[in-house]
Order: C-alpha cells, then sequence, then structure tokens
C-alpha cells in the first residue's frame, strides 16, 4: 500500500484521511466485507459485557457501592469483563498491541496521564490497565450498555452543567488518587478532547490536583492510513469507524513511561505541574507541547487574558457570505443595518429567519449555518458579527471598530463599561465568548476608567497584546484584506463538535 505523505494542519484540531484511488478502493472493497461482521462482533461483546457488569453490583447498599469492589467480585467479574473488552477492539482490528515500559502500581503512581487522546478508540488503553476508573458525563450513564459499564468501572461522574458536582468531581478524584492504593488507578486524557496528534494542546489541572505522582503513558498508532483520529474539524466519528475496520489491521504501541513524582513546588501549583508533564510527553512523542485548548465550542489560544479562536467564526462567515453572492459593499450594507438596530435599548439577539432578512439571503439554511458559528441555539447576538466581521475585513479602522464596539456595549452611555459589558465587548470583536477578562478591566481601572481611549492605549501599547491587535483587531491595510478574502474563498470542512471526558466534543472537541 502506497503510504500517504505527511499532511501539515494549521493546528492539532483538524484531521482528515486522505486517500489515493488505490486506497479508496482497497477501502471499499475490504470495509464491504470487515465492516459488518466486525460491528457485530463488537456489539455481540458489548452485549456479552452488559449482564456481568450488572452483576458485580448485586446486592450491595448504596453505601458499599461507594466504596471500592473487592474479594469474589472483584476477582471472577473483572476479568471477565477485561476479557470482553479487549475482544470487542480486537474484533475491530487492533489484533497485535504492543506494550512498552513497566506500568506502575496504584500505590505508586495513582494516576494515569495518557495522551495524546486520538478518539474513542483510545478505550483500548483500558485493557492495559486493568480497567483503571475514568472520568465521564453524569449524562452517559443513561446510554445502554455504557452506563452499566461506567457503573462497573466505579467512574468518577460530572456534570458540565452543574458547579456543585465538578466540585463534587474533584473532591472524589482527590479522595481516590490519596488513598494509597485502596482504590484503583485513575486514567484520565489531561488534554481533555481529542487532536490529531501532531503536538500536544495545553493539559488541564485535573489529574494533577491532588500533587500525588503520575505516570504518563503514550498511544501511537505507527499505520500507513491515519484512521483512529477523530477531531473538531475534520473525519467525523463514523468515518474514523469505517477507514479504521475496513483495514487488515491496526497497529497501536502503548508506552509507559517512568512515573513522574512531582517536587513541592508541582505539588503547590498545579497549572505548573501540568505543564511541565505535558512537556517531558511531548519531547517523548516529538511533538511539540502548545499552549492551545479546547473553549466550549472552539479551540483557542490564550493572549493574556483572553481566549483567540484558531478559526474565526467571522472568516467563516465571510466565506459563506461571498458564497452566497455577496459583495463587499453588500456585507458593509448589511452590517451598518444590523448596527443600527442594536442601539441601547433596542432588541440585539436575531432568529435565523430575523438574520436572513438582514443579510439579505436567498438560502434560509445559509442563515442556520451562520447563527450555528455563532450560537448553540437558533438565535444569535447581532452585535458579535457587527464587531468580528468588520475586525477581519479590514471594512473599518480600529479606532471606528472600538468606537462601535462602545456604542453597541456601553449601556448607560457614559463612556465607560462595566466588567460585564467590557467582557461582552471583547468576546465581540473575536467572534467567541470570552471568560477571563477580569484581569483586563483591572487593568484598565487600575489606569482610570474603561474607556474607549484607556482600552485602545492598552491593546497598543501593551506587548501582551500586540498579537491581538496585530492578528484581529488591524484592519484596513491592503494585506490584510487580502489575506481575509483569501481566507473566505477556501474550501468548507465538516465540524464534528467535541468528544467529553472531559472529551466533546468535544469536545467536540469542544471542549
Amino acid at each position: 500500500m502506497e503510504r500517504r505523505k505527511t499532511q501539515e494542519y494549521p493546528h492539532p484540531f483538524v484531521h482528515e484521511v486522505k486517500l489515493t484511488t488505490a486506497q479508496r478502493i482497497r477501502g471499499q472493497v475490504l470495509g464491504a466485507v470487515l465492516f459488518p461482521i466486525r460491528v457485530t462482533l463488537a456489539a455481540l461483546c458489548f452485549l456479552l459485557m452488559w449482564p456481568f457488569a450488572r452483576l458485580r453490583l448485586v446486592g450491595l447498599s448504596s453505601a458499599e457501592r461507594q466504596k471500592p469492589i473487592q474479594g469474589w467480585r472483584y476477582w471472577l467479574f473483572n476479568h471477565v469483563v477485561q476479557f470482553l473488552s479487549r475482544a470487542v477492539f480486537f474484533a475491530v482490528g487492533f489484533l497485535w498491541i504492543r506494550v512498552k515500559g513497566r506500568r506502575a502500581g496504584g500505590a505508586e503512581a495513582p494516576v494515569l496521564a495518557v495522551a495524546p487522546h486520538s478518539g474513542f478508540l483510545d478505550m483500548v488503553v483500558l485493557c492495559f490497565t486493568n480497567l483503571a476508573t475514568v472520568v465521564s458525563r453524569s449524562e452517559n450513564t443513561s446510554l445502554p450498555v455504557i452506563g452499566a459499564l461506567l457503573e462497573f468501572n466505579q467512574s468518577v461522574l460530572v456534570s458540565r452543567k452543574d458547579p456543585e458536582s465538578r466540585k463534587k468531581c474533584v473532591s472524589q478524584i482527590t479522595e481516590r488518587v490519596t488513598s494509597k492504593g485502596h482504590w484503583p488507578q485513575m486514567l484520565m486524557f489531561p488534554e481533555g478532547t481529542t487532536t490529531n496528534g501532531r503536538a500536544l494542546i495545553k493539559f488541564k489541572p485535573g489529574a494533577f490536583l491532588a500533587g500525588v505522582p503520575v505516570q504518563p503513558v503514550l498511544l501511537h498508532y505507527p499505520n500507513k492510513l491515519d484512521t483512529v483520529r477523530w477531531t473538531w474539524k475534520g473525519t467525523t466519528w463514523l468515518q474514523s469507524l469505517w477507514h479504521t475496520t475496513s483495514q487488515l489491521y491496526t497497529s497501536m504501541t502503548i508506552e509507559f513511561l517512568p512515573v513522574y513524582t512531582p517536587s513541592q513546588e508541582e505539588k503547590d501549583d498545579p497549572n505548573l505541574y501540568a505543564d511541565n508533564v505535558q512537556k517531558l510527553m511531548a519531547k517523548a512523542l516529538g511533538v511539540p507541547a502548545t499552549d492551545y485548548v479546547m473553549e466550549g465550542r472552539f479551540p483557542v489560544k490564550h493572549v493574556g487574558e483572553l481566549s483567540l479562536p484558531l478559526e474565526s467564526p467571522a472568516t467563516d462567515t465571510l466565506k459563506l457570505l461571498h458564497n452566497a453572492g455577496l459583495s463587499r459593499a453588500d456585507v458593509r450594507a448589511a452590517l451598518d443595518r444590523m448596527t443600527d438596530s442594536c442601539q441601547p435599548g433596542q432588541e440585539k439577539m436575531a432568529s435565523v429567519d430575523q438574520l436572513q432578512q438582514w443579510l439579505g439571503l436567498a438560502d434560509r439554511k445559509m442563515a442556520e449555518k451562520i447563527c450555528s458559528l455563532f450560537s448553540k441555539d437558533d438565535r444569535v447576538d447581532l452585535r458579535l458579527l457587527c464587531l468580528s466581521l468588520p475586525a477581519v475585513s479590514g471594512l473599518c479602522s480600529l479606532e471606528d471598530l472600538l468606537a462601535t464596539a462602545f456604542r453597541l456595549y456601553d449601556g448607560d452611555e457614559d463612556g465607560v463599561l462595566t466588567a460585564v459589558e467590557l467582557a461582552g465587548l471583547m468576546g465581540a470583536l473575536v467572534g467567541i465568548p470570552q471568560y477571563r477578562t477580569a484581569g483586563i478591566y483591572s487593568k484598565l481601572t487600575s489606569r482610570g476608567q474603561a474607556s474607549k481611549e484607556e482600552l485602545m492605549s492598552l491593546l497598543t501599547n501593551d506587548p501582551t497584546y500586540q498579537e491581538l491587535v496585530t492578528e484581529y483587531l488591524q484592519p484596513g491595510e491592503a494585506e490584510r484584506e487580502a489575506s481575509a478574502y483569501h481566507k473566505a474563498n477556501g474550501k468548507d470542512s465538516n465540524h464534528n463538535g467535541t468528544m467529553q471526558n472531559s472529551n466533546m466534543m468535544s469536545s467536540k472537541k469542544a471542549d
């Protein structure tokens, strides 16, 4: 089989399986035979696991279920479920899995930090870690079979919508990993979402909060075709499953690195601990360690207290408007109309139908897609479009852009923003919500007031925000305009969402 050339991606949240004609034909022929057989066998193994997962906890009280399972319930059912779990991945095509290094015991390393996180097939690592405990969304407990397996695993459950659930999750994790081997090891994917594996994104501190030793675990997929990855944009989970099961086999190597024992400084600073483990694992993988993260539904990088999108929703919107036949003058006129409608005291939220009218689009689906770039539901804050589109298209100067922003967000029209208004304004400028602008507001108020002049001075003179100004808020130059419209003519891609493990997702990705 011909080896696919390495493809450069703009960031680690994009992955597509690129096939030659011969590879596509071969995959279709093999997939027509192997896909239904392998999926059926994997589903059968899952169904066989279901009763064993339920039987393990039968007869135990609620209080007893909050303690680690021991004795005959552990050795009998754990071995059966572990065998069937390996059978699932064998059926999918993971015929041989190579293991490098030594897995440390729970007393030596209570946490296994696994990276890079590529997709749902990474869960095969559980078969080689004695079914270590994982963290999962509480919503997953309602899924057939999966819910029973999470209960069997005594997983730590968290609801992303409930702040109290998150606090309880942190408390449970800390209790378990500091139990000195009383609880099984915990396995975590510190990236929190899936990537293409060409870089490690910033590790979340959850696995490092307790300050206990961790064992880094690397996942390698040394295959001619990189089929297992499911990211924020590109190959979908179903395509990933199809391509993987269409191969004769899929190779994988699980590498256990030496246990990492934190210093006192790292114990006191979980973020420092996470960053240092990330750098160590990135070096072992031969990839860069980045500060990219999935924040909500968007992959971002942090610049000071701001989150800048790696792919701006405004740029995607310009592309859609260009494809719909709108000229530069049409876009400007539409934005002027929307800006006039968003003055203080007027309605700023628009439905899909209203957005279609504001933009003068013939196709309602186009308006739906634009709305989805900025909002989870079918209503969008028009101010997001009024500010982010000019910021990336060169339709006005930076000074005029900030002047418009203050008119839209200064509720009492006194020329000074509150902390909430500043967060909304900065989010509209870059096109995604901002959650960490308290530091910017403190800087502004320490210099006087959160006025347009002070914000302009901060953004243009503070070295921390030079990247924001030069890459997002400095329109008007011919090169900038050409770049924005070049992007607007780019190829459309598929957004998958993030996988949650928080996951999506996902992560989605988000995330």
